[in-house]
């Protein structure tokens, strides 16, 4: 009997509530439901309007660190009835907590009379259970895999099918995990992707595995056979495979087989009753791909389909089946601390993807949206997608394989906040049961390049975790394994995913290295890399802030609505500062993407690291909003950096240059040299590295090719120089580029390039007809008489508690309850006559580092209105406070420039020249007749910034 295509049950179905959870005690599947709606299935509640309104009381699955939006009172207009704006993450339009039961009549045609049959649900959030004509199937609760339910032999004709899905925590992964939680995709109740019966023969494949073997060019197949209770006489199969990618070639490759291979089946040993992966009758067929068969990787992403068809013949009557499955000839290993993909080292570049899909509120299941987000990802450099607690489903893996992007696939764990792992609880055997369920269903697909058993696991215990490890190694060695997103390290790793070696650690807020330390580009993480024998992937590296994209909210026109940019839009409007919105995005952003860059750069400049994860290329709308992304929610840009800007220093290619400082004094020659990381198709043999120094106007200054460039090997140990950079090149302060670019026979291959700024190396003298001041009565006191002057507060007699530093908001300040620093850096005119000896762009640059190291801002709140700071601080989303380090104004018969920038900087040569160069340039402009304030304060309103 040869099977029927699957009976497609997607459309109209009914609907009924179940709140109070009688419907199984009052028997709601033995008849139609009664006071029941419609809706489409696939699909959600929420996303077709079906669910309860937003309130206060919103029973939310995530956990809320930060209270503030119940007790504070300026959230208070926010939580009124049915009027709520959450501030912590993406508001759905209604919300919905509990079990739906969903039913439909089904028809069963003629010839599929005595036929098992199976109920497929692609993707059910959370626990289905299943009745047919009344009679209860089954319940199953995977978040990773399609949940398939046995619905029996069914007679043909009408059937009453039932399914109850019950999103309420089932078993404890913990309140955050992106899986279950509102903090992402939302938690949703409703069946997505396929919803269809198929027929189940009675002798079919049950699992089939493609296990690669690049140095034989060949593929042994892995076949579980499967049977109830029947007794095949005889069985064949047979295999066939052919390339199914599109790169050149692939059209007129040869189709491998059909291989042919016997079986018997002399028992009733059904699939699954033996081993973790599988069970009944098994064959090893091996299965020859030819010498010139194609590898994948991100490079040459070559794909198989191969197709199984199965035969036998019982007493009465013949049996079929087919199985298809795409691979790839890849294998993955670790030598000593690096990733080698086909024994070539790999160098992994990732983003969290975290299920984040506004308009649904949960993941697609169609190939299209999942292509589109390889190519955004792949556009901006990088390699991987880390799937934080969650595992997505089957079109993902097939769209990653198509991009040979790859995949960190996680267990729908976050067993923390309350919840933990190894001390026995349900999520044990839950963690177990899932990972089977997720290397049997995409373990084929090449992209599927590593696994963590889940995010941050709290319990932390260390050994249950390597027991994990272990097994898995053992069960599936397609891929390599780590105990858990964050931690632990063990020994029995393949790689460790901790969080140590990156740029911001939490908690160390000012004094992590881009705020404790000059600006240079000498950090790595060789210390890191020596304490272990493994290789280390850098966890959740980043987390740089931006501010809110108010225009951002026009996109939000399905589900999730962002409430909480409204919240944040009328902070700023109170503050009087929403015509600034677009300013400060774009100002915070240039900042964001300042240290993302040199986070990344240490990354690849540490020889023998595995790579990092970013926190990443999109924003995180769930913990308290946070705008880490240079990405929106939808993977568009924000307009501050573009795909191409970003892959300069995030790509296969890097050169990167060794800059013992980034502010240089224009009368002394500057000698820096150059690392390659090079993690191409293979190593260059006929490279070439050359550099420049180049103005704003893109014309050389200096120019020059480094030696000992023809060949360069596959990693980042190639380091060239030193090149010198002499003095004397221009006789002002200057900003300039350093471009470094690598051609492999006259063709760039990578180019990078960094600012660098030239200033004298001499004291700012006192400037005639400006007075200097420390003291606030003093200098007010001058100005009140017609004396222009310079008063410059020093951090200790400001009074406010607003930690500036260098680098932006990390996270956010709510989540993290108000680790620094707590702004998002510098907003100002470059045209302004104050910076006509200081060269700036606008936003922070490093060489505003001198200049804030050790400032505080001031609170501008007692200052007119119409004052706006030349130098403004653009502060957290969730206080959109007035904030300024620099401001003029006319006072009495005077004027006055206020500042409370460090305008010494300290002992350090660097620290010396930025700062003292931008004191020079605030004198020459207040001795000049441009010096000019138009807002007039008094002395009171001025004293208000001590505040």
């Amino acid at each position: 009997m040869s099977p029927h295509h699957p009976l497609d049950l997607t459309g109209t179905w009914n609907y009924r509530l179940d709140p109070d959870h009688v419907g199984e005690a009052d028997g709601w599947a033995t008849a139609p439901l009664a006071d029941a709606g419609t809706l489409t299935l696939p699909g959600s509640l929420g996303a077709q309007g079906i669910g309860d309104p937003v309130t206060v009381d919103t029973p939310w699955t995530g956990g809320i660190v930060d209270q503030s939006f119940f007790t504070d009172e300026r959230y208070a207009p926010y939580r009124q009835g049915e009027d709520v704006s959450i501030p912590f993450w993406l508001q759905p339009q209604v919300y919905y907590r509990g079990a739906a039961w969903y039913q439909r009549r089904i028809e069963i045609p003629e010839g599929w009379d005595g036929s098992g049959l199976d109920l497929v649900l692609e993707r059910v959030h959370w626990e289905s259970t299943v009745w047919v004509d009344g009679q209860r199937c089954g319940s199953q609760n995977s978040l990773t895999t399609a949940h398939r339910h046995d619905l029996g032999p069914l007679a043909p004709g009408a059937h009453l099918l039932t399914i109850r899905v019950d999103n309420r925590t089932v078993i404890d992964v913990g309140p955050n995990s992106h899986a279950i939680s509102d903090h992402t995709q939302g938690n949703w109740n409703g069946i997505i992707g396929e919803i269809a019966v198929h027929e189940r023969p009675e002798i079919r494949l049950g699992q089939v595995r493609v296990l690669p073997d690049v140095a034989a060019r060949r593929a042994r197949v892995r076949l579980d056979i499967a049977s109830g209770t029947a007794v095949a006489r005889e069985g064949r199969l047979q295999l066939t495979a052919r390339r199914a990618d599109s790169l050149p070639g692939a059209a007129d490759a040869p189709v491998i087989g059909p291989i042919e291979a016997a079986f018997e089946v002399d028992h009733g040993e059904d699939l699954g009753s033996r081993g973790l992966l599988g069970g009944g009758t098994h064959l090893d067929i091996d299965l020859d791909l030819g010498a010139d068969a194609a590898l994948w990787d991100e490079f040459t992403p070559a794909l198989y389909a191969l197709e199984v068809q199965l035969s036998a013949r019982t007493a009465d009557r013949e049996h079929t089946d087919t199985a298809h499955v795409l691979f790839g000839l890849r294998e993955v290993r670790t030598e000593g601390t690096r990733i080698l993909l086909n024994d070539r080292p790999i160098f992994v570049r990732g983003s969290l993807e975290c299920c984040v899909f506004p308009l649904t509120g949960y993941p697609p299941t169609e190939l299209e949206p999942w292509r589109r987000i390889m190519r955004i990802a792949k556009a901006h450099g990088l390699n991987l997608l880390r799937m934080h607690s969650w595992c997505p489903p089957e079109a993902a893996f097939v769209a990653a394989d198509e991009a040979g992007m790859y995949l960190q696939v996680e267990g729908p764990i976050w067993a923390n906040q309350g919840a933990a792992v190894g001390e026995g609880r349900p999520v044990d055997s839950y963690l177990h049961e899932e990972t089977r369920r997720i290397l049997r269903a995409y373990g084929n697909h090449p992209s599927f390049l590593m696994m963590a058993h889940g995010n941050e696991p709290g319990g932390r215990d260390a050994e249950f975790l390597a027991a994990w490890v272990r097994l898995w190694q053992t069960q599936d060695p397609r891929r390599l394994y780590t105990t858990g997103a964050g931690w632990p390290g063990v020994p029995e790793n393949d790689f460790d995913n901790i969080p140590q070696p990156r740029a911001h650690r939490w908690g160390e807020g000012l004094e992590s290295r881009m705020n404790a330390q000059p600006p240079h580009t000498l950090a790595t993480y060789d210390e890191d890399v020596a304490s272990r024998d493994r290789p280390i992937v850098s966890h959740e590296i980043g987390q740089w802030c931006v501010h809110p994209d108010l225009e951002e909210v026009a996109q939000y026109t399905g589900l999730m609505r962002p409430r909480n940019f409204g919240v944040f839009a009328d902070l700023l409007r109170e503050s009087g500062m929403l015509d600034q919105a677009t300013d400060f995005l774009h100002a915070s952003g240039r900042l964001q993407t300042l240290a993302y860059k040199e986070d990344i750069e240490a990354a690849l400049r540490t020889e023998g690291f595995g790579g990092f994860h970013l926190l990443g290329l999109t924003d995180f709308p769930g913990q308290g909003t946070a705008l880490v992304g240079v990405l929106n929610p939808f993977w568009e840009e924000k307009g501050y950096v573009s795909p191409e800007e970003f892959s300069r220093f995030c790509a296969p290619t890097v050169p990167l240059a060794l800059l013992p400082r980034r502010i240089w004094a224009a009368e002394t020659e500057q000698d820096f040299s150059v690392r390659i990381a090079h993690y191409g198709r293979a190593a260059l043999e006929q490279g070439e590295v050359r550099w420049s120094l180049r103005g704003d106007d893109d014309a050389v200054l200096a120019q020059g090719v480094f030696d000992g460039a023809s060949r360069i090997p596959l990693g980042n140990s190639t380091v060239l120089g030193p090149a010198t950079i002499p003095a004397g090149l221009v006789g002002e302060a200057t900003h300039l580029r350093l471009v470094v670019t690598v051609l492999e026979a006259g063709e760039q291959i990578g180019e990078n390039d960094w600012d660098v700024w030239i200033h004298p190396d001499a004291p700012a003298d006192e400037t005639p007809g400006v007075r200097t001041a420390t003291d606030l009565a003093e200098a007010a006191q001058a100005a009140a008489r017609g004396e222009s002057v310079l008063l410059e507060i020093p951090a200790e007699a400001i009074g406010n508690d607003i930690s500036l530093g260098f680098t932006p908001v990390f996270w956010n300040t709510a989540w993290t309850r108000g680790q620094a620093p707590h702004t998002l850096g510098l907003l100002h005119d470059p045209a302004h006559p104050l910076f006509a000896q200081f060269p700036t762009a606008g936003a922070t640059d490093w060489q505003w580092w001198a200049p804030l190291r050790g400032a505080r801002p001031m609170l501008l709140d007692g200052l007119p209105r119409a004052l706006r700071p030349d130098v403004q601080v653009i502060d957290t989303w969730f206080e959109a406070r007035r904030l300024g380090v620099l401001f003029e104004a006319r006072l009495g018969e005077g004027r006055i420039l206020v500042t409370s920038l460090n305008l010494d900087g300290g002992n350090g040569a660097e620290e010396r020249l930025a700062a003292r160069q931008l004191r020079r340039s605030i004198l020459a402009y207040m001795a000049s007749p441009r010096f000019a304030p138009q807002v007039e304060v008094s002395a009171e309103q001025l004293a208000s910034v001590l505040r």
